[in-house]
Protein backbone atom coordinates (compact mmCIF):
# COMPACT_ATOMS: atom_id res chain seq x y z
CA UNK A 1 0.00 0.00 0.00
CA UNK A 2 1.36 3.37 -1.20
CA UNK A 3 0.39 6.17 0.92
CA UNK A 4 0.70 9.65 -0.81
CA UNK A 5 -0.28 13.09 0.48
CA UNK A 6 -1.76 14.55 -1.88
CA UNK A 7 -3.77 18.05 -1.27
CA UNK A 8 -6.39 17.40 -4.07
CA UNK A 9 -7.87 14.82 -2.12
CA UNK A 10 -9.20 16.99 0.70
CA UNK A 11 -12.29 15.20 1.78
CA UNK A 12 -12.09 11.92 0.67
CA UNK A 13 -9.06 9.47 -0.03
CA UNK A 14 -8.51 8.61 -3.65
CA UNK A 15 -7.68 4.58 -4.16
CA UNK A 16 -6.44 2.43 -7.07
CA UNK A 17 -5.61 -1.03 -7.14
CA UNK A 18 -2.95 -2.08 -9.69
CA UNK A 19 -2.42 -5.75 -10.79
CA UNK A 20 -1.11 -7.28 -13.57
CA UNK A 21 -0.83 -4.23 -15.97
CA UNK A 22 -4.35 -3.47 -14.85
CA UNK A 23 -5.18 -0.30 -12.38
CA UNK A 24 -8.88 -0.38 -11.06
CA UNK A 25 -10.59 2.75 -9.18
CA UNK A 26 -12.12 1.32 -5.94
CA UNK A 27 -13.65 3.21 -2.84
CA UNK A 28 -13.19 2.79 0.83
CA UNK A 29 -16.16 0.50 0.67
CA UNK A 30 -15.78 -1.83 -2.20
CA UNK A 31 -11.73 -2.18 -1.87
CA UNK A 32 -11.57 -5.77 -0.10
CA UNK A 33 -13.88 -7.34 -2.38
CA UNK A 34 -11.87 -5.75 -5.54
CA UNK A 35 -8.81 -7.05 -3.65
CA UNK A 36 -10.55 -10.32 -3.36
CA UNK A 37 -10.98 -10.70 -7.03
CA UNK A 38 -7.92 -9.31 -7.87
CA UNK A 39 -5.66 -12.24 -5.51
CA UNK A 40 -8.63 -14.95 -7.42
CA UNK A 41 -7.04 -13.64 -10.47
CA UNK A 42 -3.18 -14.22 -10.01
CA UNK A 43 -3.17 -16.94 -7.32
CA UNK A 44 -6.55 -19.25 -8.53
CA UNK A 45 -9.37 -19.60 -6.79
CA UNK A 46 -7.88 -22.48 -4.73
CA UNK A 47 -5.34 -21.46 -1.83
CA UNK A 48 -2.58 -21.21 -3.21
CA UNK A 49 -0.27 -17.94 -3.23
CA UNK A 50 1.83 -15.91 -5.34
CA UNK A 51 4.53 -13.64 -5.56
CA UNK A 52 2.99 -10.91 -7.87
CA UNK A 53 2.29 -7.43 -6.20
CA UNK A 54 -1.38 -6.13 -5.31
CA UNK A 55 -0.14 -2.21 -5.29
CA UNK A 56 -3.07 -0.42 -3.50
CA UNK A 57 -2.19 3.51 -4.04
CA UNK A 58 -4.06 5.90 -1.53
CA UNK A 59 -4.27 9.72 -2.24
CA UNK A 60 -5.60 12.00 0.63
CA UNK A 61 -4.74 15.32 1.93
CA UNK A 62 -2.50 15.22 5.23
CA UNK A 63 -1.96 11.14 4.92
CA UNK A 64 1.53 10.27 5.55
CA UNK A 65 4.36 9.47 2.52
CA UNK A 66 4.83 5.95 2.93
CA UNK A 67 4.80 2.39 1.31
CA UNK A 68 4.20 -0.53 3.14
CA UNK A 69 3.76 -4.09 1.88
CA UNK A 70 1.90 -6.66 3.53
CA UNK A 71 3.33 -9.72 3.40
CA UNK A 72 1.66 -13.36 4.21
CA UNK A 73 1.38 -14.93 6.95
CA UNK A 74 2.89 -18.09 7.82
CA UNK A 75 1.62 -21.30 7.27
CA UNK A 76 3.65 -24.39 8.23
CA UNK A 77 1.50 -27.46 7.36
CA UNK A 78 -0.46 -27.29 3.65
CA UNK A 79 -3.97 -27.57 3.96
CA UNK A 80 -6.01 -29.24 1.55
CA UNK A 81 -5.46 -27.49 -1.83
CA UNK A 82 -2.36 -25.95 -0.94
CA UNK A 83 0.81 -27.06 -2.41
CA UNK A 84 2.83 -29.23 -0.16
CA UNK A 85 5.85 -26.18 -0.18
CA UNK A 86 3.68 -24.03 1.15
CA UNK A 87 5.90 -22.66 3.92
CA UNK A 88 9.08 -22.52 2.01
CA UNK A 89 7.56 -20.62 -1.11
CA UNK A 90 5.95 -18.25 1.91
CA UNK A 91 9.63 -18.00 3.53
CA UNK A 92 11.00 -17.27 0.70
CA UNK A 93 8.66 -14.35 -0.25
CA UNK A 94 8.89 -13.14 3.44
CA UNK A 95 12.93 -12.81 3.05
CA UNK A 96 12.83 -11.43 -0.05
CA UNK A 97 11.62 -8.23 1.24
CA UNK A 98 12.81 -8.01 5.12
CA UNK A 99 16.53 -9.12 3.76
CA UNK A 100 17.12 -5.60 2.59
CA UNK A 101 19.22 -2.99 5.51
CA UNK A 102 16.83 -0.36 4.50
CA UNK A 103 13.54 -1.89 4.94
CA UNK A 104 12.24 -1.63 8.31
CA UNK A 105 10.47 -4.87 9.30
CA UNK A 106 7.08 -3.91 11.13
CA UNK A 107 6.35 -7.40 12.87
CA UNK A 108 2.69 -7.78 13.71
CA UNK A 109 1.58 -9.63 16.79
CA UNK A 110 -0.88 -11.13 18.16
CA UNK A 111 -2.04 -9.90 22.08
CA UNK A 112 -3.39 -13.39 22.54
CA UNK A 113 -0.13 -15.70 22.27
CA UNK A 114 3.26 -15.45 23.93
CA UNK A 115 5.49 -13.28 21.84
CA UNK A 116 8.77 -15.84 21.80
CA UNK A 117 7.21 -18.30 20.39
CA UNK A 118 5.91 -16.25 17.28
CA UNK A 119 7.58 -17.27 13.55
CA UNK A 120 8.07 -14.38 12.59
CA UNK A 121 9.95 -13.15 15.34
CA UNK A 122 12.23 -15.74 14.58
CA UNK A 123 12.22 -14.49 11.12
CA UNK A 124 12.97 -11.52 11.66
CA UNK A 125 15.56 -11.95 14.01
CA UNK A 126 17.61 -14.15 11.30
CA UNK A 127 17.56 -11.06 9.01
CA UNK A 128 18.08 -8.23 11.94
CA UNK A 129 20.29 -9.63 14.69
CA UNK A 130 20.38 -6.36 16.86
CA UNK A 131 16.44 -5.41 16.14
CA UNK A 132 17.46 -2.13 14.96
CA UNK A 133 15.16 -2.17 12.34
CA UNK A 134 12.32 -3.93 13.72
CA UNK A 135 8.84 -2.39 14.86
CA UNK A 136 6.28 -4.65 16.80
CA UNK A 137 2.77 -3.78 16.46
CA UNK A 138 0.42 -5.95 19.01
CA UNK A 139 -2.71 -6.55 17.50
CA UNK A 140 -6.38 -7.70 19.22
CA UNK A 141 -5.32 -5.66 22.80
CA UNK A 142 -8.84 -5.60 22.87
CA UNK A 143 -8.59 -9.67 23.59
CA UNK A 144 -6.46 -10.09 25.86
CA UNK A 145 -5.56 -6.75 27.67
CA UNK A 146 -3.94 -8.54 30.93
CA UNK A 147 -0.22 -8.60 30.92
CA UNK A 148 0.27 -6.70 27.89
CA UNK A 149 1.92 -4.05 29.92
CA UNK A 150 4.63 -6.60 30.96
CA UNK A 151 5.04 -7.85 27.42
CA UNK A 152 5.98 -4.44 25.54
CA UNK A 153 7.54 -3.17 28.39
CA UNK A 154 10.16 -6.44 29.42
CA UNK A 155 10.91 -6.53 25.90
CA UNK A 156 11.97 -10.18 25.65
CA UNK A 157 12.42 -10.25 21.84
CA UNK A 158 14.77 -7.73 20.92
CA UNK A 159 12.28 -5.26 19.46
CA UNK A 160 14.85 -2.32 18.80
CA UNK A 161 12.18 -0.01 17.28
CA UNK A 162 9.71 -0.21 20.37
CA UNK A 163 5.93 -1.51 20.37
CA UNK A 164 2.64 0.28 19.48
CA UNK A 165 -0.15 -1.56 20.29
CA UNK A 166 -3.80 -1.19 18.18
CA UNK A 167 -6.69 -2.33 17.88
CA UNK A 168 -8.48 -4.15 14.75
CA UNK A 169 -11.07 -2.18 12.86
CA UNK A 170 -14.42 -4.62 13.90
CA UNK A 171 -16.99 -5.70 11.58
CA UNK A 172 -17.36 -3.06 8.36
CA UNK A 173 -16.07 -0.18 10.92
CA UNK A 174 -14.96 2.89 8.48
CA UNK A 175 -11.77 4.60 9.39
CA UNK A 176 -12.90 7.33 11.26
CA UNK A 177 -15.15 5.40 13.43
CA UNK A 178 -12.48 2.99 14.23
CA UNK A 179 -9.87 5.40 15.29
CA UNK A 180 -12.10 7.07 17.40
CA UNK A 181 -13.67 3.76 19.08
CA UNK A 182 -9.46 2.65 19.17
CA UNK A 183 -8.79 6.22 21.49
CA UNK A 184 -11.61 5.46 23.44
CA UNK A 185 -10.33 2.02 24.30
CA UNK A 186 -6.56 3.43 25.53
CA UNK A 187 -8.05 6.23 27.30
CA UNK A 188 -10.51 4.25 29.36
CA UNK A 189 -10.11 1.02 29.75
CA UNK A 190 -8.34 -0.11 33.24
CA UNK A 191 -5.31 -1.86 32.00
CA UNK A 192 -4.93 -0.67 28.56
CA UNK A 193 -5.58 2.79 29.83
CA UNK A 194 -2.22 2.25 31.75
CA UNK A 195 0.66 1.96 28.19
CA UNK A 196 2.20 5.14 27.67
CA UNK A 197 0.38 7.12 25.03
CA UNK A 198 3.17 7.15 22.54
CA UNK A 199 2.73 3.33 21.95
CA UNK A 200 -0.57 2.97 21.35
CA UNK A 201 -2.77 3.58 18.15
CA UNK A 202 -2.94 3.55 14.46
CA UNK A 203 -2.26 7.74 14.34
CA UNK A 204 1.17 7.01 16.51
CA UNK A 205 2.07 3.88 14.38
CA UNK A 206 1.98 5.91 11.14
CA UNK A 207 3.65 8.81 12.66
CA UNK A 208 6.36 6.45 13.90
CA UNK A 209 7.15 5.38 10.43
CA UNK A 210 7.06 8.53 8.75
CA UNK A 211 9.98 9.22 11.62
CA UNK A 212 11.61 5.69 10.82
CA UNK A 213 11.61 6.35 7.02
CA UNK A 214 12.75 9.43 7.20
CA UNK A 215 15.56 8.98 9.39
CA UNK A 216 16.34 5.95 7.01
CA UNK A 217 15.83 8.07 3.74
CA UNK A 218 18.63 11.19 5.35
CA UNK A 219 20.89 8.28 5.61
CA UNK A 220 20.40 6.48 2.46
CA UNK A 221 20.59 9.82 0.34
CA UNK A 222 24.52 9.94 0.08
CA UNK A 223 24.41 6.54 -1.25
CA UNK A 224 21.91 6.89 -2.95
CA UNK A 225 23.17 10.10 -4.96
CA UNK A 226 26.55 8.64 -5.67
CA UNK A 227 24.41 5.45 -7.62
CA UNK A 228 22.57 7.96 -8.93
CA UNK A 229 25.42 9.79 -10.28
CA UNK A 230 27.43 6.23 -11.43
CA UNK A 231 24.37 5.71 -13.32
CA UNK A 232 23.77 8.60 -14.99
CA UNK A 233 27.57 9.01 -15.65
CA UNK A 234 27.67 5.34 -17.86
CA UNK A 235 24.93 6.31 -19.74
CA UNK A 236 26.30 9.47 -20.88
CA UNK A 237 29.15 7.54 -21.65
CA UNK A 238 27.30 4.81 -23.59
CA UNK A 239 25.15 7.47 -25.17
CA UNK A 240 28.38 9.22 -26.07
CA UNK A 241 29.60 6.43 -27.86
CA UNK A 242 26.48 6.09 -30.13
CA UNK A 243 26.81 7.00 -33.48
CA UNK A 244 24.93 10.58 -33.97
CA UNK A 245 22.26 10.03 -36.97
CA UNK A 246 24.02 10.59 -40.45
CA UNK A 247 22.35 13.49 -42.63
CA UNK A 248 24.82 13.91 -45.20
CA UNK A 249 27.68 12.17 -47.34
CA UNK A 250 30.12 14.31 -46.05
CA UNK A 251 29.14 12.99 -42.19
CA UNK A 252 29.22 8.97 -43.52
CA UNK A 253 32.25 9.55 -45.14
CA UNK A 254 34.08 11.32 -41.63
CA UNK A 255 32.06 8.32 -39.98
CA UNK A 256 33.46 5.69 -41.82
CA UNK A 257 37.06 7.02 -42.16
CA UNK A 258 36.76 7.12 -38.01
CA UNK A 259 35.90 3.25 -37.60
CA UNK A 260 38.90 3.05 -40.18
CA UNK A 261 41.56 4.74 -38.17
CA UNK A 262 40.39 3.06 -34.61
CA UNK A 263 40.09 -0.37 -36.12
CA UNK A 264 43.72 0.09 -37.45
CA UNK A 265 44.84 1.25 -34.29
CA UNK A 266 43.41 -1.63 -32.17
CA UNK A 267 44.65 -4.04 -34.95
CA UNK A 268 48.61 -2.19 -34.39
CA UNK A 269 48.05 -2.46 -30.32
CA UNK A 270 46.85 -6.45 -30.23
CA UNK A 271 48.96 -7.68 -32.92
CA UNK A 272 51.83 -5.82 -33.76
CA UNK A 273 52.64 -3.99 -29.72
CA UNK A 274 51.51 -6.47 -27.82
CA UNK A 275 49.03 -4.08 -25.84
CA UNK A 276 46.08 -5.65 -24.59
CA UNK A 277 44.13 -3.17 -22.67
CA UNK A 278 40.92 -3.35 -24.64
CA UNK A 279 40.51 -6.81 -23.90
CA UNK A 280 42.49 -7.53 -20.52
CA UNK A 281 40.33 -10.55 -19.57
CA UNK A 282 40.31 -12.17 -23.26
CA UNK A 283 43.64 -13.64 -23.71
CA UNK A 284 42.87 -15.18 -27.22
CA UNK A 285 43.03 -11.28 -27.74
CA UNK A 286 46.52 -11.56 -26.23
CA UNK A 287 47.80 -11.80 -29.86
CA UNK A 288 51.68 -11.27 -29.42
CA UNK A 289 52.25 -14.07 -26.52
CA UNK A 290 49.66 -16.30 -28.59
CA UNK A 291 51.91 -15.96 -31.91
CA UNK A 292 54.69 -16.61 -30.13
CA UNK A 293 53.24 -19.82 -28.75
CA UNK A 294 52.04 -21.25 -31.96
CA UNK A 295 55.43 -20.21 -33.24
CA UNK A 296 57.37 -22.61 -30.24
CA UNK A 297 54.86 -25.16 -31.34
CA UNK A 298 55.65 -25.48 -34.94
CA UNK A 299 59.32 -25.64 -34.13
CA UNK A 300 58.79 -28.50 -31.57
CA UNK A 301 56.62 -29.86 -34.32
CA UNK A 302 59.41 -30.26 -36.92
CA UNK A 303 62.03 -30.98 -34.07
CA UNK A 304 60.15 -34.28 -33.03
CA UNK A 305 60.09 -35.38 -37.06
CA UNK A 306 62.32 -38.42 -36.58
CA UNK A 307 64.15 -39.52 -39.74
CA UNK A 308 65.38 -42.50 -38.32
CA UNK A 309 63.90 -46.05 -37.47
CA UNK A 310 62.22 -46.73 -40.44
CA UNK A 311 65.05 -49.30 -41.78
CA UNK A 312 68.76 -50.21 -41.29
CA UNK A 313 71.52 -47.76 -40.25
CA UNK A 314 73.00 -45.55 -43.07
CA UNK A 315 71.25 -48.04 -45.45
CA UNK A 316 69.21 -44.91 -47.08
CA UNK A 317 72.71 -43.38 -47.55
CA UNK A 318 74.48 -46.22 -48.87
CA UNK A 319 72.02 -47.14 -51.36
CA UNK A 320 71.44 -43.18 -52.65
CA UNK A 321 75.41 -43.51 -53.08
CA UNK A 322 75.46 -46.58 -55.20
CA UNK A 323 73.19 -45.01 -57.52
CA UNK A 324 75.03 -42.26 -58.09
CA UNK A 325 78.53 -43.58 -58.91
CA UNK A 326 80.96 -40.82 -59.97
CA UNK A 327 84.29 -40.04 -61.86
CA UNK A 328 85.57 -37.81 -59.55
CA UNK A 329 87.94 -36.83 -56.19
CA UNK A 330 87.68 -39.46 -53.18
CA UNK A 331 86.08 -38.02 -49.67
CA UNK A 332 84.00 -35.28 -51.92
CA UNK A 333 80.30 -35.81 -51.22
CA UNK A 334 78.58 -35.25 -54.82
CA UNK A 335 76.60 -32.20 -54.39
CA UNK A 336 73.66 -33.46 -56.33
CA UNK A 337 73.05 -36.19 -54.58
CA UNK A 338 73.47 -34.92 -50.79
CA UNK A 339 70.42 -32.77 -52.40
CA UNK A 340 68.68 -35.57 -53.66
CA UNK A 341 68.76 -36.92 -50.09
CA UNK A 342 67.53 -33.64 -48.78
CA UNK A 343 64.84 -33.51 -50.94
CA UNK A 344 62.99 -36.70 -50.70
CA UNK A 345 63.00 -35.92 -46.44
CA UNK A 346 61.63 -32.15 -47.10
CA UNK A 347 58.67 -34.20 -48.83
CA UNK A 348 58.11 -36.01 -45.71
CA UNK A 349 57.53 -32.82 -43.79
CA UNK A 350 55.74 -30.80 -46.35
CA UNK A 351 52.81 -30.31 -44.72
CA UNK A 352 54.10 -28.89 -41.23
CA UNK A 353 54.68 -25.58 -42.54
CA UNK A 354 51.84 -25.46 -44.52
CA UNK A 355 49.49 -26.37 -41.49
CA UNK A 356 51.40 -23.99 -38.86
CA UNK A 357 50.67 -21.10 -41.72
CA UNK A 358 47.24 -21.80 -41.82
CA UNK A 359 46.11 -22.21 -37.93
CA UNK A 360 48.23 -18.60 -38.03
CA UNK A 361 45.95 -17.73 -40.39
CA UNK A 362 42.92 -18.93 -39.31
CA UNK A 363 43.76 -17.54 -35.69
CA UNK A 364 44.69 -14.22 -37.40
CA UNK A 365 40.99 -14.13 -38.81
CA UNK A 366 39.22 -14.25 -35.95
CA UNK A 367 41.27 -11.73 -34.28
CA UNK A 368 40.40 -9.30 -37.14
CA UNK A 369 37.00 -10.11 -37.18
CA UNK A 370 36.31 -9.63 -33.81
CA UNK A 371 37.93 -6.22 -33.76
CA UNK A 372 36.31 -5.14 -37.45
CA UNK A 373 32.96 -6.36 -35.54
CA UNK A 374 33.30 -3.99 -32.70
CA UNK A 375 34.25 -0.81 -34.06
CA UNK A 376 31.57 -1.59 -36.69
CA UNK A 377 28.80 -2.37 -34.16
CA UNK A 378 26.95 0.81 -34.21
CA UNK A 379 26.92 0.54 -38.15
CA UNK A 380 25.39 -2.70 -39.36
CA UNK A 381 25.14 -1.41 -42.54
CA UNK A 382 28.44 -1.59 -42.84
CA UNK A 383 29.39 -5.30 -40.98
CA UNK A 384 28.56 -7.53 -44.50
CA UNK A 385 31.12 -5.66 -46.62
CA UNK A 386 33.78 -5.18 -43.79
CA UNK A 387 33.67 -8.87 -43.23
CA UNK A 388 33.29 -10.26 -46.46
CA UNK A 389 36.64 -7.80 -47.05
CA UNK A 390 38.23 -8.89 -44.14
CA UNK A 391 38.02 -12.57 -45.11
CA UNK A 392 38.82 -12.51 -48.92
CA UNK A 393 42.27 -10.51 -47.86
CA UNK A 394 43.28 -12.77 -45.42
CA UNK A 395 42.82 -15.40 -47.59
CA UNK A 396 44.89 -14.33 -50.31
CA UNK A 397 47.58 -13.97 -47.53
CA UNK A 398 47.38 -17.75 -46.40
CA UNK A 399 47.04 -18.39 -50.18
CA UNK A 400 50.18 -16.56 -50.91
CA UNK A 401 52.58 -18.91 -48.92
CA UNK A 402 54.18 -21.04 -50.61
CA UNK A 403 56.82 -22.47 -48.18
CA UNK A 404 59.48 -25.78 -48.38
CA UNK A 405 59.89 -28.02 -45.76
CA UNK A 406 62.54 -28.64 -43.30
CA UNK A 407 64.57 -31.62 -40.43
CA UNK A 408 65.58 -31.80 -37.96
CA UNK A 409 67.41 -34.66 -36.41
CA UNK A 410 68.72 -34.56 -33.02
CA UNK A 411 70.99 -37.10 -33.09
CA UNK A 412 71.50 -40.54 -33.84
CA UNK A 413 71.69 -42.61 -30.83
CA UNK A 414 72.77 -45.85 -30.16
CA UNK A 415 72.59 -48.00 -33.75
CA UNK A 416 72.92 -51.68 -34.92
CA UNK A 417 75.42 -51.29 -37.06
CA UNK A 418 75.95 -55.52 -38.21
CA UNK A 419 74.53 -55.15 -41.55
CA UNK A 420 77.19 -52.66 -42.77
CA UNK A 421 79.75 -55.48 -43.26
CA UNK A 422 78.82 -55.75 -46.88
CA UNK A 423 78.77 -52.21 -47.94
CA UNK A 424 82.58 -51.64 -46.15
CA UNK A 425 83.70 -49.64 -49.17
CA UNK A 426 80.69 -46.82 -49.03
CA UNK A 427 80.31 -46.75 -44.87
CA UNK A 428 82.37 -44.02 -44.53
CA UNK A 429 80.86 -41.27 -47.49
CA UNK A 430 77.51 -42.62 -46.09
CA UNK A 431 77.75 -41.65 -42.49
CA UNK A 432 79.78 -38.55 -43.81
CA UNK A 433 76.64 -37.75 -45.22
CA UNK A 434 74.33 -38.63 -42.74
CA UNK A 435 76.49 -36.10 -40.20
CA UNK A 436 75.90 -33.16 -43.00
CA UNK A 437 72.63 -33.80 -43.08
CA UNK A 438 72.14 -33.45 -39.61
CA UNK A 439 74.29 -30.57 -38.88
CA UNK A 440 73.08 -28.53 -42.08
CA UNK A 441 69.61 -29.22 -40.63
CA UNK A 442 70.15 -27.42 -37.21
CA UNK A 443 70.98 -24.59 -39.09
CA UNK A 444 68.11 -24.41 -41.35
CA UNK A 445 65.80 -25.39 -39.15
CA UNK A 446 66.57 -22.23 -36.75
CA UNK A 447 66.52 -20.17 -39.86
CA UNK A 448 63.28 -21.68 -40.87
CA UNK A 449 62.14 -20.95 -37.58
CA UNK A 450 63.17 -17.17 -37.51
CA UNK A 451 62.34 -16.62 -41.29
CA UNK A 452 58.85 -17.63 -40.40
CA UNK A 453 58.14 -15.19 -37.65
CA UNK A 454 59.68 -12.30 -39.41
CA UNK A 455 57.68 -13.23 -42.57
CA UNK A 456 54.38 -13.26 -40.77
CA UNK A 457 55.19 -10.15 -38.58
CA UNK A 458 56.34 -8.10 -41.97
CA UNK A 459 52.78 -9.68 -43.80
CA UNK A 460 50.84 -8.19 -40.64
CA UNK A 461 52.30 -5.12 -40.86
CA UNK A 462 51.28 -4.89 -44.69
CA UNK A 463 47.97 -5.85 -43.86
CA UNK A 464 47.44 -3.40 -41.21
CA UNK A 465 49.18 -0.47 -42.71
CA UNK A 466 47.89 -0.76 -46.31
CA UNK A 467 46.02 -3.82 -47.45
CA UNK A 468 43.05 -4.07 -45.14
CA UNK A 469 41.95 -0.29 -45.68
CA UNK A 470 41.97 -0.75 -49.48
CA UNK A 471 40.45 -3.98 -49.14
CA UNK A 472 37.60 -2.26 -47.24
CA UNK A 473 37.34 0.86 -49.68
CA UNK A 474 37.27 -1.09 -52.46
CA UNK A 475 34.40 -3.76 -50.78
CA UNK A 476 32.25 -0.95 -49.71
CA UNK A 477 32.74 1.34 -53.00
CA UNK A 478 31.68 -2.26 -55.07
CA UNK A 479 28.34 -1.62 -56.72
CA UNK A 480 26.43 -4.39 -55.00
CA UNK A 481 27.42 -3.22 -51.76
CA UNK A 482 25.60 0.48 -51.36
CA UNK A 483 28.50 2.24 -50.74
CA UNK A 484 28.85 4.68 -47.99
CA UNK A 485 25.15 5.97 -48.66
CA UNK A 486 24.20 2.31 -46.72
CA UNK A 487 25.94 4.38 -43.46
CA UNK A 488 22.77 7.44 -43.63
CA UNK A 489 20.27 4.39 -42.91
CA UNK A 490 19.60 4.71 -39.11
CA UNK A 491 20.23 0.81 -37.72
CA UNK A 492 16.66 0.63 -36.01
CA UNK A 493 18.78 -1.53 -33.02
CA UNK A 494 20.70 1.52 -32.35
CA UNK A 495 17.94 4.13 -32.81
CA UNK A 496 15.82 2.27 -30.14
CA UNK A 497 19.05 1.74 -27.80
CA UNK A 498 20.19 5.65 -27.93
CA UNK A 499 15.90 6.70 -27.58
CA UNK A 500 16.05 4.52 -24.37
CA UNK A 501 19.80 6.11 -23.16
CA UNK A 502 18.28 9.19 -23.60
CA UNK A 503 15.01 8.50 -21.68
CA UNK A 504 17.17 6.86 -18.96
CA UNK A 505 19.30 10.17 -18.95
CA UNK A 506 16.31 12.36 -18.22
CA UNK A 507 15.13 10.24 -15.57
CA UNK A 508 18.03 10.08 -13.75
CA UNK A 509 19.12 13.89 -14.07
CA UNK A 510 15.70 14.46 -12.54
CA UNK A 511 16.58 12.30 -9.54
CA UNK A 512 19.68 13.26 -8.84
CA UNK A 513 17.93 16.70 -8.99
CA UNK A 514 14.87 15.77 -6.24
CA UNK A 515 17.48 14.15 -4.24
CA UNK A 516 19.66 17.08 -3.96
CA UNK A 517 16.79 19.38 -2.91
CA UNK A 518 15.92 16.74 -0.14
CA UNK A 519 19.31 16.10 1.35
CA UNK A 520 18.91 20.67 1.09
CA UNK A 521 15.88 20.99 2.88
CA UNK A 522 17.34 18.29 5.76
CA UNK A 523 20.70 20.19 6.15
CA UNK A 524 18.79 23.32 6.42
CA UNK A 525 16.91 21.64 9.03
CA UNK A 526 19.03 20.29 10.90
CA UNK A 527 21.11 23.79 11.00
CA UNK A 528 17.82 25.52 12.24
CA UNK A 529 17.15 22.51 14.75
CA UNK A 530 21.18 23.51 16.08
CA UNK A 531 20.55 26.98 16.04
Amino acid sequence: MRLQNDPQFSTAPHLCLKYNGKSVDVDEVSVADVIILATDEIAGHGKGISNKLLTLVVKKNGVPDLTMVDLPGITRVPVQGQPDDIYEQISDIIKTYISPQESIILNVLSATVDFPTCESIRMSQKVDKTGERTLAVVTKVDKAPEGLLEKVTADEVNIGLGYICVRNRIGKEFYEAARKNEAGLFENHPLLSKIDKSMVGIPVLAQKLVSIQATIISKSLPDIERKINDKLATNLAELNRLPQHLSSMAGALTAFMRILSSFNDSLKKILLRGEFDEYPEEKEMHCTTRLVEMLYQFSDELHAKNFDGKEDFLMEEIRALEETNWIGLPNFLPRHLFLNVLQKRVKEVAAVPEDFVGRVWDYIERIVMKVLMHHCENYPQLQSSARRAAHNLIAKKNESVDWGSVVNLNGLGDVDAGHLRKHLGLVQQAFDMKMSVVAYWKIVLMRLVDSMALHIMHTIQNMINKDMEEEIVQELMAPRSGGIKRMLDESPVVAEKCSRLKKSVKLLMESNEVVSNIMGRISYHGDQERD
